[in-house]
């Protein structure tokens, strides 16, 4: 299984950006965040922790299920 960061890069660069484009782009310019996770508790808390905007969160929970039965 890919990690999701791998999964969310599919979202940058968008030229009209939406939510799920700009929590891609974050996560690719934060050097922190844990690009190599497959688990959901470590993204959420690190999310919880340096939220890039107010509905990062919410945005990451739907394409976190996206993502679970995409790669699954």
């Amino acid at each position: 299984m890919r990690s999701f960061y791998h999964y969310m890069m599919t979202y940058r660069g968008a030229k009209k950006p939406t939510n799920e484009s700009r929590l891609a782009d974050w996560m690719f310019d934060d050097h922190d965040f844990p690009k190599h996770s497959t688990s959901y508790d470590e993204i959420s808390g690190y999310l919880e922790w340096n939220v890039p905007f107010a509905e990062a969160v919410q945005v990451f929970d739907r394409l976190w299920e996206e993502y679970i039965t995409n790669e699954n």
